[in-house]
């Protein structure tokens, strides 16, 4: 995309990949249109449309979501309006005008029984009201009509923003002990990592529609992740809890996550050359940033 063409819009800045996406855009010096909630809300379908009326852009680019996984379950409403609602809807006015929709999903799709990485093809069956209209948001995009690119992710990380890195840091500031959970696992992926991958994945679309797996690469428990941050971050004075590895049935939440959710990136590496960094140099780079190590 050169620069003097028509903008590209991206949604959620004030989330983390949509913040991230617009910053990486923006030091490239690609043209965006990055409104805020009170510019474009994607809980209101009448935004929307009034937003695309008013406003000429060559591609979507959507980060935005309702991503209070367990606040979800109890509201349920806007969590469908903004992550299966509003997908759609973007699909269907995209298609109109003729470009092209990346959207971001999660792997709270799956249910977590595998006993291997999820490939694109395997069937989603979410647990929670968050990944039961994820999925419907996908669906709802896939059928628009839109030329298309979903890209599910995991464990997202970041600098800013409501993550597990920066609780885990917050926390540790007033509690000398910390009890975390060791039977789920996933990839923690950085926010950073995911906007250049989407940005790739833009330019190397072409013609194509369908669903794509991206990460950082390995595989942790969120204990062994917390162990992780804790360990880089001592050598900044970071006071250190004790941790404790628990279970899930310890650890009661209202939204029911999958133990297992890790994804097979092959496809994205395979159609768009971009191979992912390992997940623990992505948290050391959001360390150094944020600790300024």
């Amino acid at each position: 995309m050169k620069s003097d063409e028509q903008p590209i819009l991206i949604t959620g800045v004030n989330g983390q990949v949509g913040g991230a996406c617009a910053q990486l855009a923006a030091a490239r010096f690609l043209p965006t249109l990055a409104p805020d909630r009170s510019l474009l809300d994607l809980s209101q379908s009448q935004s929307i449309m009034d937003y695309f009326a008013t406003h000429k852009f060559s591609a979507v680019i959507n980060c935005a979501a309702y991503t209070a996984v367990d606040r979800a379950e109890s509201d349920i409403a806007v969590a469908q309006a903004v992550n299966a609602d509003a997908p759609a809807l973007i699909g269907k006015l995209a298609r109109d005008r003729g470009i092209p929709v990346l959207h971001i999903s999660t792997d709270y799709v799956f249910d977590g029984k595998s006993q291997e990485p999820y490939s694109e093809d395997a069937p989603v069956n979410p647990l929670s009201v968050y990944g039961r209209a994820k999925a419907a948001g996908e669906e709802g995009l896939a059928r628009s009509g839109a030329q298309y690119a979903i890209m599910r992710t995991s464990w997202v990380q970041s600098v800013a923003g409501a993550n597990f890195l920066n609780t885990m840091l917050r926390l540790g500031e007033t509690r000398d002990q910390l009890s975390i959970v060791d039977d789920q696992w996933g990839s923690p992926t950085g926010a950073d990592d995911i906007a250049a991958a989407l940005l790739a994945m833009l330019h190397g679309l072409e013609s194509r529609s369908g669903i794509w797996h991206f990460t950082n690469t390995g595989v942790t428990s969120w204990y062994g992740l917390a162990d992780y941050i804790f360990t880089c971050a001592q050598e900044t004075g970071v006071k250190i809890p004790q941790l404790t590895a628990i279970s899930t049935d310890e650890y009661p939440t209202a939204a029911v996550r999958p133990p297992y959710s890790v994804l097979n990136c092959q496809k994205y590496i395979d159609d768009f050359g971009q191979i992912p960094k390992p997940w623990q140099t992505a948290i050391d780079e959001i360390l150094n940033e944020r600790l300024k190590r």
